[in-house]
């Protein structure tokens, strides 16, 4: 159920973490290598971006395979940032297919992508979000019910971190796996919750320290961590870090 990379860094090419490494997301949407429910990612696909004196990325989504999509082949060559969430899909049965569907989700100056699936979400929508609420959702799934948890919780006033983890602990009592990924651009936090997740840092010996978190490795090189079920990963270009959400 999907495939999803965030970076922070110095600026480099989007290619650079999309289409170019031996298992780069594009491969990944054919032929995960960890991904544990579904086979493959092509219901579509999106890219966010930030750039220097703007706080709201840019985003580009669609409803076909990443493979298939010349435009995307031209912007990962040409555009540059310190600060991507991308991610393929795998529709679930039964909702809603298109561009609306595909993360990442975008809100000010958050992207958001989950990886997973929630049984029964309806029911957690009509008893957490009002009337108002439901309507705003930008396409009746699971994961755009997530998002608009997310939201309500960042709009009380809650750290990122906080917001994220009390959105799996809403959604947790139904069974479903939540896997979140979200970015404000400064930052990067994720969970792992029934599916896999690791982070490697960024960078070489003279050059500004960066960090990619990722659903699965996009090469074979040493640096990789596996993050364990259940954790909440905190990531920055100055540090990583991972505390368990269970009690």
């Amino acid at each position: 159920m999907c495939r999803h990379i965030a970076y922070l860094g110095p600026p480099l090419a989007l290619g650079a973490l999309l289409t170019d490494p031996p298992y780069s997301l594009v491969r990944q949407s054919f032929a995960p290598r960890r991904q544990r429910h579904g086979t493959v990612n092509v219901d579509g696909f999106g890219v966010g971006w930030y750039v220097d004196g703007d706080p709201v990325p840019a985003r580009y989504r669609r409803d076909r395979p990443i493979w298939s999509d010349e435009p995307l082949l031209d912007l990962a060559r040409v555009v540059t940032s310190g600060a991507v969430l991308a991610a393929v899909r795998d529709g679930t049965p039964g909702l809603p297919y298109g561009e609306a569907a595909c993360a990442p989700f975008g809100q000010g100056r958050h992207l958001f992508s989950h990886n997973g699936a929630v049984p029964g979400w309806q029911a957690l929508a009509e008893t957490t979000l009002g009337p108002a609420e439901l309507l705003r959702l930008p396409v009746a799934t699971d994961s755009a019910l997530l998002w608009a948890l997310v939201l309500r919780t960042l709009a009380a006033g809650k750290p990122l971190a906080e917001a994220v983890a009390a959105t799996v602990a809403a959604a947790a009592p139904l069974g479903g796996r939540l896997n979140l990924l979200v970015t404000d651009g400064a930052q990067i936090v994720a969970t792992t919750y029934g599916e896999s997740l690791c982070w490697r840092p960024f960078g070489t010996a003279g050059r500004p320290a960066g960090v990619v978190v990722a659903s699965e490795p996009y090469d074979d090189e040493p640096g990789w961590h596996d993050v364990p079920d259940r954790y909440l990963l905190q990531a920055s270009p100055d540090g990583v870090h991972i505390n368990s959400m269970e009690s």
